[in-house]
């Protein structure tokens, strides 16, 4: 199922792979194009293939003109570069679902990464978050997506270097 195209910040969800019981166990990734996200991804896809259980990947933009506004822990970036990325994850995560055969939502959203992650792991009753070592040195100081999400503690949180 594809949802029209989309602007770079219009929030979507498409599905690839297989269809699984909707009450099976699901693994949420939060991914941001970045070296260890993509990382946590290819952890998740193994996990959920493992456990038979679906993924959620979600794609969080935080748009420029939010930028002054933001802590530390949200990357910045402009509608083209979203839209880039996000056409990238796409076609690699159809790729991955099918080759694997894991069922895969990929949701794109926008705002704060923290609440994006949680709000959306909590409505999908995520049995396990999977995100990404930051990499950025202001996280020491503002605190860092995944260990916001350790904090919640609504589900496990793995935190792939």
């Amino acid at each position: 199922m594809s949802v029209a195209e989309p602007g770079a910040y219009q929030s979507t969800a498409e599905r690839f792979g297989p269809r699984r019981d909707p009450a099976a166990r699901a693994i949420l990734a939060g991914v941001d194009g970045s070296d260890t996200a993509m990382r946590a991804a290819a952890f998740a896809f193994g996990l959920a293939r493992r456990q038979d259980s679906s993924l959620i990947v979600v794609f969080v933009a935080c748009p420029a003109p939010l930028g002054p506004l933001r802590p530390a822990v949200a990357t910045v970036i402009d509608h083209d570069t979203a839209a880039h990325l996000y056409a990238e994850l796409r076609d690699q995560t159809r790729s991955a679902a099918e080759e694997l055969q894991v069922p895969v939502t990929l949701v794109k959203t926008f705002g704060d990464p923290f609440t994006a992650l949680r709000d959306t792991a909590d409505r999908a009753r995520a049995d396990t978050v999977v995100v990404g070592a930051s990499q950025k040195a202001g996280h020491r100081f503002a605190g860092s997506v995944a260990t916001k999400l350790i904090r919640a503690g609504h589900w496990p949180v793995l935190v792939v270097p």
